[in-house]
């Protein structure tokens, strides 16, 4: 018996299909390199090491105010730079920070839970 556990997400939406190889499936579309996603749309993000995230290198995300942000660090968890979590606090953003793997998997949830959040994750090979 096989079963189909991919979340049901409304049309439009940008479902992380898988990772790796240095880039992502999302929404049918394949994208090279670290990516901002949001609900409806995927952007690239220069980002490549942890320790570039900054509330400047998130700017885009933080004019969305999406509410909850996940971020994906990379292969393995590495702890977030110091005062990137105040300076999304003050913004009133929530941050979720986990390795990318776990970050694309979350973020497939609360697009299933339709909750106002995004992501920014960093490529894996």
């Amino acid at each position: 018996m096989s079963l189909d556990i991919t979340p049901a997400v409304p049309t439009g939406r940008q479902l992380i299909q898988g990772y790796g190889d240095g880039g992502f499936r999302i929404a049918d579309e394949t994208h090279q390199g670290s990516v901002m996603v949001f609900t409806d749309e995927t952007r690239p993000w220069p980002v490549t090491v942890p320790d570039a995230i900054s509330a400047d290198s998130l700017k885009e995300i933080l004019e969305s105010e999406p509410g909850l942000l996940v971020i994906g660090c990379g292969p393995k968890f590495v702890p977030p730079p110091a005062g990137l979590r105040d300076a999304l606090k003050a913004a009133g953003v929530a941050l979720e920070w986990m390795d990318t793997g776990a970050a694309c998997r979350t973020f497939n949830v609360l697009l299933a839970e339709e909750r106002p959040a995004a992501a920014a994750l960093i490529a894996v090979d």
